[in-house]
């Protein structure tokens, strides 16, 4: 299984952007998959997780209420709203083969990156 993001960019405090992770191959319905992100000097956060079979999903406290994450057939999208200068960073994707959680050292297939700048 291989992951690709995309879809970063640049955004005023306020708007919105739709992350996407491209996955090949095919997971098990019990895996994960999930979004992760890296200010600048700051460490890896995790932001928000999907199974991959029943959709269940969890949020980080600080984007809950604002981001959706999101499945389509071999595509999991992180629509994000109401964007803050607090959310730029660096955005990945990545796979749990055991399923939910919040902790990035559980993932592996870790895609490249996609840049996110909220101005304000």
């Amino acid at each position: 299984v291989q992951l690709q993001a995309s879809g970063g960019g640049l955004v005023t405090d306020g708007g919105s952007l739709r992350l996407s992770c491209e996955v090949s191959g095919r997971p098990f319905s019990s895996h994960s998959i999930g979004w992760f992100r890296r200010a600048p000097g700051k460490e890896r956060e995790f932001v928000a997780t999907i199974r991959w079979g029943a959709r269940t999903t969890y949020y980080a406290d600080s984007v809950k209420g604002r981001f959706i994450i999101s499945r389509e057939s071999n595509t999991v999208y992180l629509q994000m709203n109401d964007l803050k200068p607090g959310d730029t960073a660096v955005y990945y994707c990545a796979l749990n083969r055991g399923g939910l959680s919040t902790v990035a050292t559980s993932y592996d297939n870790w895609g490249q990156g996609t840049l996110v700048t909220v101005s304000s």
